[in-house]
């Protein structure tokens, strides 16, 4: 079945490109780099051993970031390589790491490009973040006897059908890995049905939950605040195709009830900034764009975060946080960086990306689930209405965030006990 697949992703090449293309015509950064993309990365600068960790994008970027700290401490002699699929990924290893970690685009999943990348970076351990699983990557790391660990990994049960289709290749897959660190028991569970060695699947923890923001963003969120006067700040952030309209209409009547709301809408895509910008102009709104710079006065009704990095900053700036990707069936985002801030948190019903996180939130009274743009504005005009709630919430979410922490350590513990990493 891996050959037919392989020869299936062959034929599908000038598909890819121009797939590429067509992102690159709305985000530029997809025109570069292709050569990374089909395997040609630059060799190791050093002769020391390396230790490869790959993090699809943002999410998984930042997720790791315990993890990557504690493998820099305990393994300094060796070289940390961080590979990603998208730019916005590639961005942030660059801006948390610098030159101190090596980095480049993880390559498409050809027999040729992944057989062609390995070998350049000989690495003598791959861990492998979420539930990434690429046939001839995992294959071709086996051959080159390459240990593997799957970290933080996750399947919900609409996945796990998805996969029992494949059932065989999948089971192929996971006997590769010679560790895999769950998120839950459920998830450990779930990857045994599929064929994964139980003896080798634990259940850790999420890795999501060891966040660490900088000690000034509250301080920097204050400042800004300060600039806007005495206001009431909505945000919604990582907003997809369809949310938008959902949420300015929301804030219509949310501003019926308070008339000097300032609305904060942080598109998840960067080829998304033109069109939520314009999407608000056209709906009747007073609008200013983060990247102009300018005051944002209390004229202004919708801010538009059209840069990057700065999601913890509008968030700790802002009373009520509503998390994208939640209202349309994308599965939702991460909600612990505003729970980290003490913001009451909103998300919509599809969150099965970030179920068992979503549903431990939603029970412990740190987030409210909500379903149209009705409800939302009723949720934020009530959340508004009553800053009590509002601080009791965000008390449950950073309580339930620190009582959750440590997989990061529980799962280094794991990778010193089973694997020799050179």
């Amino acid at each position: 079945m891996r050959v037919l697949y392989s020869i299936v992703f062959v034929l599908v090449i000038p598909l890819i490109l121009l797939r590429l293309i067509w992102r690159g015509s709305r985000a530029s950064a997809y025109f570069k780099r292709w050569d990374e993309r089909f395997g040609i990365t630059p060799a190791p600068s050093s002769d020391k051993p390396v230790i490869w960790l790959h993090a699809v994008s943002v999410g998984e970027v930042e997720a790791a970031r315990p993890l990557v700290s504690s493998l820099r401490e305990n393994y300094s002699d060796h070289q940390i390589l961080i590979t990603t699929m998208t730019p916005t990924g590639s961005a942030r290893v660059r801006k948390l790491y610098g030159d101190d970690v090596l980095h480049c685009y993880l390559p498409y999943d050809l027999p040729f490009a992944v057989r062609r990348f390995l070998k350049t970076a000989n690495p003598s351990v791959g861990i492998i973040m979420e539930t990434e699983l690429w046939p001839n990557l995992i294959h071709h790391s086996a051959k080159l006897n390459i240990p593997l660990v799957l970290a933080n990994a996750r399947l919900s049960a609409r996945s796990a059908a998805g996969y029992q289709r494949i059932a065989k290749l999948c089971k192929q897959m996971l006997q590769h890995f010679s560790l895999i660190a769950a998120q839950s028991q459920d998830d450990r569970q779930r990857l045994i049905n599929l064929g994964a060695d139980k003896t080798r699947v634990h259940a850790v923890g999420n890795l999501k939950f060891e966040i660490s923001l900088a000690a000034s963003i509250n301080e920097q969120a204050e400042a800004m605040r300060s600039l806007w006067g005495n206001r009431p700040v909505f945000i919604a952030a990582s907003t997809h195709e369809g949310e938008d309209e959902i949420i300015l209409n929301a804030s219509r009547r949310i501003r019926a009830e308070f008339p000097d709301l300032l609305l904060i809408i942080v598109p998840r895509h960067p080829e998304r900034f033109d069109r939520v910008a314009a999407l608000s102009q056209r709906a009747g709104f007073k609008i200013l764009r983060r990247s102009e710079n300018g005051m944002c006065t209390k004229a202004i009704q919708v801010l538009v975060v059209d840069t990057m990095g700065e999601l913890p900053l509008f968030y700790g700036s802002s009373d009520v946080a509503f998390v994208g990707g939640s209202l349309v069936p994308s599965g939702g985002h991460n909600l612990l960086e505003p729970a980290e801030l003490g913001r009451a948190v909103l998300i919509g019903p599809h969150y099965f990306n970030f179920n068992e996180i979503s549903q431990q939130f939603i029970q412990a009274k740190a987030a409210i689930q909500i379903d149209s743009s009705e409800t939302l504005a009723e949720a934020v005009i009530d959340l508004l209405s009553h800053p009590q709630k509002r601080a009791a919430m965000g008390e449950a979410g950073k309580n339930l965030i620190e009582h959750s922490k440590g997989a990061s350590n529980r799962l280094l513990n794991l990778i010193k006990r089973h694997i020799n990493v050179g």
